[in-house]
């Protein structure tokens, strides 16, 4: 039996961080972030993290949490 498990972001639920700037490319209300699910055949079953990726929708530029600035940190905190 075989069986696909692993994880991937949740690309439903985005949270768009308003007023905040990209480090990279100074886009200001570009910044998305996601939170990552444990699926079994490609359905989502629980949220296993929460915010860890946001990402620049203009530059497509990736940020990690230890990238974070603290302008992001706020953003996340406050939302």
């Amino acid at each position: 039996m075989i069986l696909f498990l692993g994880t991937r972001p949740g690309k439903t639920r985005l949270r768009k961080l308003a007023g905040v700037s990209c480090p990279y490319c100074n886009q200001t209300d570009s910044l998305t972030a996601n939170s990552n699910y444990f699926h079994l055949f490609w359905i989502k079953l629980f949220k296993i993290g929460t915010t860890k990726v946001i990402e620049c929708s203009h530059c497509k530029r990736v940020y990690y949490k230890d990238e974070f600035t603290e302008e992001m940190q706020e953003a996340l905190q406050s939302s």
